[in-house]
């Protein structure tokens, strides 16, 4: 599936609850400042990292099938070699709990092995975009 204007309309219009895998503690890194403006913009963010109890007041999770609540996105910041093993753990919780419905690879990360994956199993795939930068440019067709 393509990444056109539509699908990112509706990715941001119709799922609410985020998974950051990567997430970090360090402000200075995109990996806090995304999801913090995305959290400010009415998403519910689910830190995923198995190295922090909790990131921005959040309870952090090791893994995305120990997460409780629904997934509707995972947001991934890893390297494109370990996109891979997330997008495997999506489509297995998918298979469990019927929720991930887009995995989106942040900027400069790439992979298509999973890109075959995750749209071999249903879910929507995204890779080398921002969703700060996607949603600032698209922000205004979203009050619509």
């Amino acid at each position: 599936m393509d990444n056109s204007e539509e699908i990112i309309l509706k990715i941001f219009s119709d799922y609410k609850n985020i998974a950051v895998v990567g997430m970090s503690s360090d402000e200075t890194k995109p990996s806090n400042r995304v999801p913090k403006y995305l959290m400010q913009q009415g998403y519910k963010i689910i830190p995923v990292n198995p190295t922090k109890e909790e990131i921005m007041g959040l309870k952090s999770y090791k893994s995305l099938l120990e997460v409780p609540d629904a997934i509707d996105v995972v947001d991934v910041f890893r390297r494109p070699e370990q996109a891979l093993d997330v997008v495997k753990e999506a489509v297995e919780r998918k298979k469990q709990r019927k929720d991930v419905k887009v995995i989106w690879l942040q900027e400069g990360i790439v992979n298509d092995q999973a890109k075959k994956i995750a749209e071999d199993a249903g879910i929507l795939f995204i890779q080398d975009k921002c969703m700060f930068k996607e949603h600032l440019r698209i922000r205004e067709k979203l009050k619509k």
